[in-house]
């Protein structure tokens, strides 16, 4: 139900946050669900058990004092099991509000009281009848369509449960020779850890002893297990699948990687889409309407429509029951639990419900190239023979010369040596000249030289001709020199993840405009967006350029999403309607995204854009059942059927309202777990 923030009295704070509750029962649902669903499993044990009875007394068996002992039974189902509705009112009457416990409680309390009256006064009502099963039914199905609904809510938040549970209970805390087990809650910044073969890691940390496979696919979704070595990081909930390592803790407790998925999951869940606050506006208006509704409808058939006191009654109840709103009040939230834990299992955060809402809508997706769609560090992609020497040689001799380098492109041509298995042993000397290249002696007494044109004072047509081509497909290419003649040419460059080129076939295939945005020179953004299949490219362009882009595509209506991974896509990224942030770039890029791919996997944008849209399916789907199911019903409560089937269909239209009322908001929570078989 919609709650004003300035009104109620009911809140609660969790996490650094505030919640407003529109009754004590949502409160406590919030605050403690396994305490409601003891208090709710206790009301349900009471209330059906004398709800039967009441029903054979009314139906079949016919005792001389048979109406007092109901209004006994029905007393306690009223006041006992379905006290939470009258709580509920004291919670409307405190916050000036009103509340779906409203309707239930006058509803049933209007069917109560008049056989209550008709019971110890007869003489007063000769000819009355009595509506305890009424009450006692309306009670009961209501309260196990609560218990239903608390059910499904509890396997949509499955995605959060499991992300909670990956911590280890207990770490091994290494204190000198010592090894001593102690709970997670202890530790500390920089403990030294160990993580044997098989265990979670517990927390955030560093490598600083050991090799091992880790897996990570609960954190990013990728299911190839990482090695992990000396210096590099670890999640914690990750779990640690062959070596044991000795770690370094970095972060503990709500800092961590974990915590802080857990937290935007729970956020995300608990926030609202643009469409839902359409949604609370009319449900605040929606209680008193159907109490008046309920009013009119009851006095004019009574005095227009010449129905009698008994069915006057069962169409006032029957109105106030069948209008219950808890199903508008859980059509979105239901869905945003299920798809921001959905997203959260694919290695995608979902910072709120509005960036789904925006990710529906978008036409236009900027991407940047460095470490978005590419790996963002260069690699050794051709190697062209001029001479005797084979491919391997020249790359074996390359990395000689750059063993000693710091630079960039050399750590890229000795780690494809080593790629390769190539020995390859420290020169007897080292020379770098800064923007030319490297040159050096190796141990046999040979000069080896790899560096660019310039570094040269001649070079062949032949070679010429081979850097040109290489440059122009947007490498940067280095000639290798053996004893003063060229052998042959390294080429290098930042190359395209895996899955780039499919996300990209997937964006365009669905009707949405790409863009390549990137700070790189024409040659390189070009070839990249040739391989991709891009048509826009843009090159050499700033931060503020990136931005300014952002809003031309904007002016021209186009519904933009920016992906990005480092500081100079920050500005575009707050700029666009929606942000797309690759996590493994840097916080900066990742704090102005609505949307983070934790994993470095381009191809997730277009899964997010998809969840996006099928997530706002589905909370159109449920508010569309939401509202259609009053407007449907309500006019049958409030006497539509009467010309047709005749007064008589009141004797089970009061009970067939709290069945329906209990049903659909089920059947919205059941339409939100299909979200769960999501598939992009």
């Amino acid at each position: 139900m919609y709650v004003d923030e300035k009104s109620t009295s009911l809140t609660s704070d969790k996490e650094g946050r505030k919640y407003y509750f529109c009754s004590t029962a949502c409160k406590l649902q919030f605050d403690r669900p396994e305490l409601e669903m003891r208090i709710l499993k206790r009301a349900l044990a009471v209330s059906w058990p004398l709800t039967i009875i009441v029903a054979l007394l009314t139906y079949l068996l016919r005792l001389s004092y048979g109406n007092y002992i109901m209004l006994v039974l029905a007393s306690v189902v009223q006041f006992y099991a379905g006290r939470r509705f009258y709580a509920g009112i004291i919670d409307a009457v405190k916050n000036r509000s009103a509340n779906m416990d409203t309707l239930i409680a006058i509803g049933t309390t209007a069917a109560w009281s008049y056989s209550a009256v008709v019971t110890l006064f007869p003489y007063f009502f000769p000819s009355g009848g009595i509506f305890f099963d009424t009450s006692t039914i309306i009670i009961s199905l209501i309260l196990t369509g609560t218990y239903l609904q608390r059910i499904a809510e509890e396997k949509a938040s499955v995605a959060v449960s499991a992300l909670t549970s990956l911590q280890p209970k207990t770490v091994h805390v290494i204190n000198g020779n010592i090894i001593n087990d102690v709970p997670l809650e202890q530790i500390e910044e920089r403990d030294m850890l160990l993580i044997r073969p098989g265990e979670r890691v517990p927390t955030d940390a560093v490598v600083v002893e050991g090799e091992s496979s880790v897996d990570e696919s609960m954190i990013t979704g990728e299911s190839i297990p990482v090695t992990k070595s000396v210096g590099d990081s670890m999640t914690g909930g990750t779990i640690n699948v062959t070596g044991a390592v000795r770690v370094k803790v970095v972060k503990i407790g709500e800092d961590t990687t974990l915590a802080q998925i857990i937290r935007i999951v729970k956020d995300a869940a608990s926030s609202k889409v643009p469409i839902q606050r359409l949604a609370d506006k009319v449900a605040s208006y929606f209680v008193p309407a159907v109490v008046l509704i309920g009013i009119l409808s009851s006095l004019s058939w009574y005095f227009l429509g010449g129905v009698g006191l008994n069915a006057a009654i069962l169409i006032f109840v029957s109105v106030l029951i069948i209008a219950c709103p808890c199903a508008l009040g859980i059509a979105t939230p239901a869905a945003l639990l299920v798809s921001s834990g959905k997203a959260a299992r694919k290695g995608i955060l979902v910072k709120n419900g509005e960036s789904l809402q925006i990710a529906s809508k978008v036409n236009t997706v900027v991407l940047d190239k460095t470490g978005t769609l590419t790996k963002g560090r260069p690699e050794v992609t051709d190697i062209v023979v001029l001479t005797v020497y084979d491919d391997m040689q020249i790359l074996g001799f390359a990395a000689v010369a750059e063993m000693n380098s710091e630079h960039v492109l050399g750590r890229a041509i000795t780690s494809k040596a080593n790629e390769k298995g190539i020995r390859v042993d420290f020169p007897k000397s080292f020379s770098y000249r800064q923007g030319f290249g490297v040159t050096a002696i190796d141990k046999e007494g040979r000069e080896i030289t790899v560096g660019n044109a310039e570094l040269f004072s001649s070079i062949s047509d032949e070679t010429r001709e081979q850097l040109n081509r290489l440059e122009s497909e947007g490498k940067t290419a280095l000639i290798v020199s053996i004893g003063g003649s060229v052998a042959g040419i390294i080429a290098l460059a930042d190359v395209l993840k895996r899955d780039s080129k499919k996300a990209i076939e997937m964006l365009q295939k669905n009707g949405i405009e790409v863009w390549l945005v990137t700070g790189d020179n024409q040659n390189v953004a070009e070839a990249v967006a040739k391989q991709l299949g891009i048509k826009n490219v843009i090159s050499k362009a700033k931060p503020e350029q990136k931005m300014e882009k952002i809003i031309e595509l904007q002016k021209k209506g186009k519904v933009v999403a920016m992906v990005g991974d480092g500081i100079n896509d920050a500005p575009a990224l707050t700029k666009a309607d929606l942000g797309i942030a690759i996590g493994a770039g840097t916080e900066v890029a990742a704090q102005a995204g609505g949307i983070v791919l934790i994993e470095n996997k381009v191809y997730n944008v277009y899964v997010a854009l998809e969840l996006g849209k099928r997530t706002m399916s589905k909370i159109r789907q449920n508010l569309f059942w939401a509202f259609g199911y009053n407007v449907v019903l309500i006019p049958i409560a409030a006497g539509a059927l009467i010309p047709v089937f005749t007064i008589s269909v009141y004797q089970v239209l009061p009970v067939l309202a709290a069945f329906a009322m209990a049903f659909s908001s089920v059947t919205v929570v059941l339409n939100s777990l299909l979200l769960g078989r999501f598939r992009a």
